[in-house]
């Protein structure tokens, strides 16, 4: 080793608690550089990547967007051109921050990587999911607003429109989490949405597959797959919808043949596990060790409000898959879930439990 290696890992037999940026101070060196050397020491065997800092046991790390979503419920058939009358709720949001409080309400450890702004909207997310999320490690970029997400429904609960303010997200760079890189070393699961910039998202990926770590992608919209990794070996799940999946495979997706033709093209590409979601019409699934099925969506269903759904349905799979289910019992509980998602006026519907989703499981049987 040479003097910068044997000055690490003297450092970490005093503290293996330090963070990179900590210990590039110490010993005069860049956070790059000193991330370069520790992968180096790893690779040797120097330091073990899962013990030089100590995570939760089976946390998941959820990284991505945290948002306050306003939603106008319109009282009328949408009128362009002219106002429209509406109520008006608030709730926290962001695909990352739901799937996290989702698993946390699951009985799962959760913590997420986000960045905000240093303002009301923030506090409002950080005291409605500290209770079910660890928020400790939450960057705060001083130029940016939190971000925010506005949908406009109408009577029927159906999406007329949504503005989304993401800029924040330009911060969710490499370097921060270049910081947090032993909690990805260390975590059972690591869930990233496309809020993050596609460098973040690459970063994630190679590093997820150096530690060994599951990875689930998230897309968020069909304009942020552009934000796709170039292939998707490495990833242990794929979700998206049926347009996002038009997106990244270039194949239109007309009937229920094109549909798993999509997922295959998508398993070809390297993912362990896919599904395309196609709303009222269910999800196609597949992996590299089962055939690909077709799961229906509930019928009759009361639909409140569709904001949330997705989110739910990744995890309740997420939570089978997590607790050793096989992939058809894992999507059992995402439909299930996203159908009583649809059926609330939350987000995150404030009855979720472990007991209570087995339970309404047990109900449907």
């Amino acid at each position: 080793m040479n003097e910068k290696e044997k000055a690490v890992i003297a450092l970490l037999r005093k503290n293996p608690f330090l963070t990179q940026q900590e210990m590039a101070d110490m010993v005069d060196m860049s956070r790059p550089a000193l991330a370069n050397l520790i992968s180096g020491l790893m690779r040797r065997g120097v330091i073990e990547g899962r013990a030089y800092i100590l995570a939760k046991v089976n946390e998941v790390v959820c990284i991505g967007g945290a948002n306050v979503d306003r939603k106008f419920h319109l009282k009328e058939v949408t009128q362009l051109g002219t106002s429209n009358p509406t109520s008006m709720s608030v709730s926290v949001g962001g695909v990352a921050r739901n799937i996290a409080e989702n698993l946390g309400r699951l009985d799962h450890s959760v913590r997420l990587l986000t960045v905000a702004g240093d303002d009301q909207d923030w506090q409002l997310i950080e005291q409605e999911s500290e209770g079910y999320v660890d928020v400790s490690l939450v960057g705060f970029s001083p130029d940016a607003a939190t971000g925010s997400y506005s949908a406009v429904l109408d009577p029927d609960g159906e999406l007329v429109i949504a503005l989304a303010n993401m800029d924040v997200y330009d911060s969710l760079s490499i370097s921060y989490i270049e910081e947090n890189d032993p909690l990805i070393a260390n975590a059972s699961l690591v869930v990233m949405d496309l809020n993050c910039p596609k460098e973040t998202v690459e970063f994630v990926k190679e590093r997820a597959q150096f530690h060994g770590t599951g990875l689930v992608i998230i897309p968020v919209s069909s304009p942020k797959m552009a934000r796709m990794p170039e292939n998707l070996e490495g990833i242990t799940w794929f979700v998206c919808n049926r347009d996002e999946a038009e997106t990244y495979t270039g194949q239109s997706i007309q009937n229920e043949e094109d549909w798993k033709r999509a997922v295959s093209l998508l398993l070809e590409s390297g993912a362990e596990n896919v599904i395309v979601t196609a709303g009222a019409k269910g999800v196609m699934a597949g992996s590299k060790n089962s055939e690909i099925v077709h799961f229906p969506a509930y019928k009759n269903v009361n639909v409140k409000d569709v904001t949330g759904a997705g989110d739910a349905f990744v995890s309740g799979v997420l939570h089978g898959y997590l607790a050793g289910m096989e992939l058809e019992e894992s999507i059992q509980r995402g439909v299930l879930n996203a159908t009583k998602t649809l059926e609330s006026s939350y987000t995150v519907r404030p009855e979720l439990s472990k007991d209570q989703l087995e339970i309404e499981m047990e109900e449907l049987k």
